[in-house]
């Protein structure tokens, strides 16, 4: 459509050419002959279908890379260190390219089109090659998740819903909504220079605010190559830089891309209830798996029985699933089990057993609070098939990652004031290491009665660690307690005690200043 309007405006503009040219006014006596000559009918026809040849617009890109070109608009700067580093690494790890450009075809079509409509450079839907190898299931010990790498805070902040059946930072769609407005935000605050919001999304507006700050006091330039920055941001945009280089030169730097078609992979259904998607896999034809990567957003075996319905589904397997689905009643797309309440029972316990929530319990029985009583029959949802067939749900993933763990395997439950750092110390394993086993973050509340998987024999404990422990002095806010701090940073209150030789029911003063060891490694 855009290549359409394009080419309308420009036949506009040389019919307009045309017309001035075949009635310009006669030449005077003072011009040339060759310009009384331009007039004549034949070398006007040779002019206007000059200009209509030249009107001709450009054929629709066949590929998402020649699209992407297209819109690239960034000042590469391959003149400089960093930005030849990453180029010169893309262009060595040819299988790399290959895989992350294979894992975009899902997605970087549906990517490129949010990021035209918003007006963003096209060199940002390469982001998600920097943050996520465009994997949508990504997680980071920094508690980032999805493409875009998300926190929590700034998901929720635009808008990016976070329960037990979903989370919105992990939704293709979603997320790169999420995304293009967090870069349009950065963009007005950083009068449109690219390379500032770019590093204002890695390391925060107020890291680089401040940034400029310190050099504007001292006469010194505010743009991002003269900036004092983390190194992680200093990388992170010549990264991006880099690889739109690559991708705007494939041959010369003989990286292979998979070849990703200028067409839509996916359509978006309303399917208008929760649906087990299992049985959506079956209703378009499609294996589950495959499901899954189109819909990460979904944690569970089922869509939110309150969030909004969507699927996304195969583009060539839309009309298929919409007829299915019609013929499916919204009461048969999940699968219910009559249950008998026993004596002690509570929805919570109910809940995780069947693997669902209390809310969606209390929905489907119609019921006002949570009190019940011993022999009353509840009607519960549950999925219709195996636990192992739901593959990319969060507990099947975190099957397999607690499964490759090398070493003696170990289980640990989580006792209250428990942290991750000290279970780790407990554990004679690093920190990152038993997030990563356990799927969380330091940063995640630890619920007491929770199973925490460790393998013993796999490494030094975090503590002990050298690499990745620093010293932290710590400045106290105001509303800081020994238990926000631990949390914070993942340690024990009893460690901030003792290195600090407080009393554990003493108060702390704004403005104090704490001796911490912190698990860098971990602590994002």
């Amino acid at each position: 459509m855009v290549y359409k309007k394009f080419a309308v405006a420009v036949l506009a503009a040389a019919v307009g050419a045309c017309a001035q040219i075949e009635t310009a006014p006669e030449t005077t006596a003072s011009q040339s002959k060759p310009a009384a000559d331009a007039n004549t009918p034949s070398h006007s026809a040779e002019i206007s279908r000059n200009i209509l040849q030249a009107a001709e617009p450009a054929l629709p890109p066949e590929d998402v890379w020649e699209r992407l070109r297209r819109g690239f608009a960034l000042e590469r700067e391959t003149n400089r260190d960093k930005v030849e580093d990453y180029v010169k690494y893309f262009s060595s790890n040819q299988g790399y390219m290959s895989r992350v450009t294979e894992r975009s075809r899902r997605y970087i079509f549906h990517v490129a089109e949010q990021l035209e409509q918003a007006n963003i450079p096209s060199e940002f839907a390469l982001l998600p090659i920097v943050e996520s190898a465009y994997d949508p299931f990504a997680y980071s010990h920094a508690q980032a998740s999805g493409m875009w790498q998300f926190i929590p805070a700034t998901g929720r902040s635009f808008g990016l819903h976070q329960n037990w059946w979903y989370d919105g930072r992990r939704d293709v769609v979603e997320s790169t909504r999420a995304a293009t407005e967090y870069f349009n935000y950065l963009a007005g605050k950083f009068d449109h220079d690219w390379l500032l919001v770019l590093a204002a999304y890695n390391a925060g507006e107020g890291t680089v605010r401040r940034a400029m700050e310190r050099n504007r006091k001292r006469g010194l330039g505010t743009s991002f190559w003269e900036l004092k920055l983390p190194r992680e941001t200093r990388r992170y945009v010549p990264q991006l830089l880099a690889l739109a280089e690559v991708v705007a030169h494939p041959e010369k730097y003989q990286v292979p891309l998979f070849n990703v078609d200028n067409t839509p992979y996916y359509a978006a259904v309303d399917v208008g209830s929760q649906i087990d998607l299992a049985q959506a896999s079956e209703l378009a034809g499609v294996e589950i798996e495959e499901l899954y990567l189109l819909n990460p957003g979904y944690n569970r075996w089922a869509t939110d029985p309150n969030g909004n319905h969507r699927l996304l589904i195969p583009a060539e397997k839309r009309e298929q699933f919409t007829e299915a689905l019609s013929k499916l009643p919204a009461s048969e797309r999940v699968s219910w089990q009559r249950y008998k309440v026993a004596r002690g029972d509570s929805l919570s316990v109910i809940a995780r057993r069947y693997e669902t929530t209390v809310s969606a319990i209390q929905q489907t029985n119609k019921l006002r609070g949570s009190s019940i009583r011993a022999g009353q029959t509840l009607l519960i949802p549950s999925a219709s098939g195996p636990d192992a067939q739901y593959a990319y749900s969060i507990d099947q993933r975190m099957k397999r990652r607690q499964s490759s763990g090398k070493g003696d395997k170990t289980s640990y439950t989580v006792r209250p004031g428990d942290t991750l750092w000290g279970i780790a110390r407990s554990l004679d394993v690093k920190v990152r290491e038993l997030a990563s086993w356990n799927s969380i973050a330091p940063g995640d509340t630890l619920r007491p009665g929770r199973k925490l998987i460790a393998y013993a024999g796999s490494g030094n404990s975090g503590s002990d660690d050298s690499r990745t422990t620093r010293k932290v002095s710590y400045r106290v806010r105001s509303g800081d307690s020994l238990y926000r701090i631990a949390r914070k940073f993942s340690i024990d209150i009893s460690d901030i005690v003792r290195w600090n030789k407080l009393s554990k029911n003493g108060y702390l003063q704004p403005g104090q200043r704490l001796t911490l060891f912190v698990d860098t490694a971990a602590s994002g």
